[in-house]
């Protein structure tokens, strides 16, 4: 699945999302990974002080993770890069 339906998926509500597709997402908004700590995979932006933190459950990411994420793209008006 492509990044803009992956997004337009998860603003319109899904929970289900695959933690692949929202890390995917994640490095497409300029986030790369930092970490991985047990099941917590740490994503930082160069231009953003704050982190993301995103865990694989079963293949899933978590609903609140996602909606911190979508929060943080709003908060400082992040461009999908393609």
């Amino acid at each position: 699945m492509n990044k803009e339906k992956i997004l337009k998926k998860i603003l319109s509500g899904s929970a289900n999302v695959k933690f692949k597709e929202i890390a995917g997402l994640a490095e497409a908004f300029g986030f790369s990974l930092s970490r991985i700590k047990g099941s917590h995979h740490i994503f930082t932006h160069p231009k953003i002080p704050e982190l993301i933190n995103l865990q694989n459950v079963k293949g899933n990411a978590k609903p609140y993770q996602i909606n911190q994420f979508i929060n943080l793209i709003e908060k400082y008006n992040l461009n999908l890069k393609k």
